[in-house]
C-alpha cells in the first residue's frame, strides 16, 4: 500500500515554514495520541504516521531528500546504506515531552525545569468566612528578584551569556551506536545560559529573601482542604526565569454550634421538657447570622430531626445553599424545688401512663411478657 504524502499527512504546504509545520504537528499529535484514544487502533496508526512525517519534514537534510526522492529516500531504513535513520532525540522528542511529559510520567526537561519553586501557604478561616467568603491580606515568607541585578544573577544586571557547551539548548547529545543519548547540560544545568560575573548581592542566584504581602480572595462555599492558586507568586526562577506559583491551602476552624457535611449543617437543639410536651417556638441561629424560628410540635420526642431548607452553607461557584438539620435534645429537669417535685408526682399519678408516655408503657409491657414467657 502506497504511503501518503508527508505534507498531506501534516496538512501543510510543501513550502511551509518550520513553525507552521510544528504547529500543525502539535495539533494532530494531541488529537491522535494513544493516551487520548485508548483501544483505537486507527488513531494509533495515524499517530505513528504523523510522527514519522514530522521526523522527516522537520529535519532540513531529510526534508531535502524527501522533496527530491520522495519515500524512496528512506526505504532502506535506519541500518541500510544511504538511508536516513530516525532518532527521536531531537525536535520530535522535545515536542512530545512538552505536550505529554506529565501524562507519561516524564515531567519537564531542560529549560522547562528552570522556573521558580512552588510555595505552599496554610490559611485558617472560620465557618462564617467559609460561608460568606472574604478578602484577606497574608504575609508569605518568600524570595524576590534581586534588585541590583534585576533577577539576572549577573553583576549590574548584565544578561547571562549563551552556554558554550550546549549553545543555548540546555541539553547535550552523544551518539552511542544507533542511539542518540540526550541529557541536561552539565555546564548550565539546563538553563541554556551561564553567568560569568555573579552579582555580589545575591551571589548569582538572582533572588533575595524577603517577606511579601498579598491579598487573597476566598470565594464563598470553600471547604476544608480547598486550594487557591496564585500564579507567579511563588519563588522566582534562577537567573531571571519565570517564577513558580503560590498555593494556599484552606483549613476551616471547628464551630461551637454547627457541624458541617458538604453544603449541609447540623446542630443539636436542646428543648425544655415543658416545651417538648406542650409545644412552642424556639429561635435558633443560622450561619448567615439571621435567627430562624422553629415550631416545636406537642409531644416532641428526643432525637426528632427538623430540616430547614436553604439555611446551610453556600455551594462553591453557585447561588444554591445547603440545608440546616436540627436534632431535638429534650432536657430532663434538674435541681428541682420541693414544690416542683410534688407537682411532678401529682402529674404522674393523674391518669394512665399509657396515655402520656405510651412508648415507656409499651416497653415495660414487653418486659413483663418476656418474664412471664420464661416461667412457662
Amino acid at each position: 500500500m502506497a504511503k501518503q504524502d508527508y505534507y498531506e499527512l501534516l496538512g501543510v504546504a510543501k513550502d511551509a515554514q518550520l513553525d507552521d509545520i510544528k504547529k500543525s504537528f502539535r495539533k494532530l499529535a494531541m488529537q491522535y495520541h494513544p493516551d487520548r484514544n485508548p483501544g483505537d487502533k486507527a488513531a494509533e496508526n495515524k499517530f505513528k504516521e504523523i510522527n514519522e512525517a514530522y521526523g522527516v519534514i522537520s529535519d532540513e537534510q531529510k526534508r531535502a531528500a524527501y522533496d527530491r526522492f520522495g519515500h524512496a529516500a528512506f526505504e532502506q531504513g535506519a541500518g541500510g546504506g544511504g538511508g536516513f535513520g530516525f532518532d527521536f532525540g531531537g525536535g520530535v522528542a522535545d515536542i512530545f515531552n512538552e505536550m505529554f511529559g506529565e501524562m507519561m510520567g516524564g515531567g519537564r526537561r531542560g529549560r522547562a525545569q528552570s522556573r521558580g519553586a512552588d510555595v505552599r501557604f496554610n490559611m485558617e478561616i472560620s465557618l462564617e468566612e467559609a460561608f460568606a467568603g472574604k478578602k484577606a491580606k497574608i504575609t508569605v515568607p518568600s524570595s524576590i528578584a534581586c534588585e541590583p541585578c534585576k533577577g539576572s544573577g549577573s553583576k549590574g544586571g548584565a544578561a547571562p551569556k549563551t552556554c558554550a557547551t550546549c549553545r543555548g539548548g540546555g541539553k547535550v547529545r552523544s551518539q552511542q551506536g544507533f542511539f542518540t543519548i540526550e541529557r541536561t547540560c552539565p555546564t548550565c544545568h539546563g538553563a541554556g545560559k551561564v553567568i560569568t560575573d555573579a552579582c555580589p548581592s545575591c551571589r548569582g542566584s538572582g533572588k533575595t529573601r524577603k517577606d511579601k504581602q498579598l491579598e487573597v480572595t476566598v470565594p464563598p462555599g470553600v471547604e476544608e482542604g480547598t486550594r487557591i492558586r496564585l500564579a507567579g507568586e511563588g519563588e522566582p526562577g534562577p537567573a531571571g526565569t519565570s517564577p513558580g506559583d503560590l498555593y494556599i491551602f484552606l483549613a476551616v476552624q471547628p464551630h461551637r454550634l454547627f457541624q458541617r457535611d458538604g453544603a449541609n449543617l447540623f446542630m443539636r437543639m436542646p428543648i425544655a421538657m415543658t416545651t417538648a410536651a406542650l409545644g412552642g417556638e424556639v429561635d435558633v441561629p443560622t450561619v448567615d447570622g439571621k435567627p430562624f424560628t422553629v415550631d416545636i410540635p406537642k409531644g416532641c420526642q428526643n432525637g426528632h430531626r427538623f430540616r430547614i431548607k436553604n439555611k446551610g452553607m453556600t455551594v462553591l461557584r453557585s447561588t444554591a445553599r445547603g440545608d440546616l438539620f436540627l436534632e431535638a435534645a429534650v432536657e430532663v429537669p434538674v435541681n428541682l424545688t420541693d414544690k416542683q417535685k410534688k407537682l411532678l408526682r401529682e402529674f404522674e399519678q393523674d391518669g394512665e401512663r399509657s396515655t402520656y408516655s405510651p412508648e415507656t408503657q409499651s416497653f415495660f409491657d414487653r418486659i413483663k411478657e418476656f418474664v412471664e414467657s420464661l416461667k412457662v
